[in-house]
């Protein structure tokens, strides 16, 4: 990895907020309470943002531009608050969710992050752009999102851990990149918007039905029960 010697005070706070970044994604693994679990993936999209207005600044990428406010207002602000109207629906917002061993996942995911960095090397050595440092964190929160998704049982934290894992295809397209084509851009944005949406309604008939948003409990069910 190249030195932080060589880059200056703004490439410098990119390297801090990609950790940052890394870190809400951690803490999301950390968090027992869906409330808290969707207020830290909220921080993670505003990180995101401020990140994407950073490169954009150094780069001169003006696109970026667009990208930082799309994020911030999109997984920032507008699906956190779906979600978090949803949790308040479901009546779960005083509910702490049982998982596994919190210190096997947070082990597991400091594995993840080493793997990252192994896989990333041949990528960073070869790529010029001052960005290549945080190219194996965005992969990371990839892969940490994945592992969100696996070790919890609530079907809202495992989108939680989707989204998680789109923040970090976002960041990585803008870090090795610096983003992709603005059309492009506006579509997965609708899209994910559209999704949360989806969940929500999808959550809210499942709730009405059988009452549980256990992930097990509906992977139990059988066309033979009424």
């Amino acid at each position: 990895m190249t030195g932080l010697r060589g880059l200056d005070l703004t490439q410098q706070l990119i390297l801090l907020l990609a950790a940052l970044v890394l870190f809400t994604s951690f803490v999301m693994l950390a968090q027992s309470r869906l409330v808290g679990l969707v207020r830290v993936f909220a921080w993670q999209g505003v990180l995101l943002a401020v990140t994407t207005g950073l490169v954009a600044h150094v780069s001169g990428h003006a696109h970026l531009y667009i990208s930082a406010l799309l994020t911030l207002f999109l997984k920032g602000l507008l699906i956190p608050w779906i979600l978090h109207r949803l949790v308040i629906r479901l009546g779960l917002e005083r509910k702490r969710e049982a998982d596994a061993n919190r210190t096997l996942v947070q082990l597991g995911g400091a594995s993840l992050v080493i793997f990252s960095y192994y896989v990333a090397l041949p990528a960073v050595q070869l790529s010029t752009l001052f960005t290549r440092n945080t190219i194996a964190v965005s992969l990371a929160v990839v892969l940490l999102g994945l592992l969100l998704m696996i070790v919890r049982r609530k079907a809202v934290s495992q989108v939680v851990g989707f989204m998680s894992m789109e923040n970090g295809l976002f960041f990585a397209a803008v870090v090795a990149t610096y983003g992709m084509p603005m059309v492009v851009e506006l579509g997965i944005a609708f899209d994910v918007l559209v999704a949360a949406i989806l969940f929500g309604v999808v959550f809210l008939q499942i709730r009405a039905s059988i009452d549980s948003l256990d992930v097990d409990r509906l992977n139990r069910l059988n066309e033979s029960e009424p």
